[in-house]
């Protein structure tokens, strides 16, 4: 039996809050809840009653922002609406298929340089002006 049963958050550092929040909230959908009170700033993301992404703020920032994740992939639903919103606010992306399979992979960086991949279901409407690798 594994020991580990499922993926319980992602914490990601910050020296920009409100950019992170508008980013991971606005943007993405996610929603700020309770967090515990800790003697440092930051913010708790959830998804539905989960709290998956822990932003921290009042650190120094790595000089290579990924370190060692190579990035944090959601599940999202939506595509052509999130892939607007980004254009929208000049955030750039990529859009393609997964290798082998039928499920969108949609990657961007985080105001801080973080790589996101958002998957959605591949019966999803591509964007209206998405060109095919």
């Amino acid at each position: 039996m594994a020991i580990i049963q499922a993926m319980n958050h992602f914490t990601a550092l910050s020296d920009d809050l409100d950019a992170t929040r508008k980013f991971y909230g606005e943007m993405l959908g996610l929603v700020e809840g309770p967090r515990p009170p800790f003697k440092f700033p930051g913010i708790w993301f959830y998804a539905g009653e989960r709290p998956i992404l822990h932003i921290i703020s009042g650190r120094p920032l790595p000089a290579d922002p990924a370190g060692v994740i190579d990035h944090m992939a959601f599940t999202a639903r939506d595509l052509p609406a999130t892939a607007a919103k980004l254009k929208e606010r000049g955030i750039a992306y990529d859009l393609r298929r997964l290798a082998g399979g039928t499920q969108w992979q949609l990657f961007c960086r985080d105001p801080h340089g973080a790589m996101v991949e958002l998957d959605f279901d591949g019966s999803e409407p591509a964007p209206p002006d998405h060109k095919a690798a």
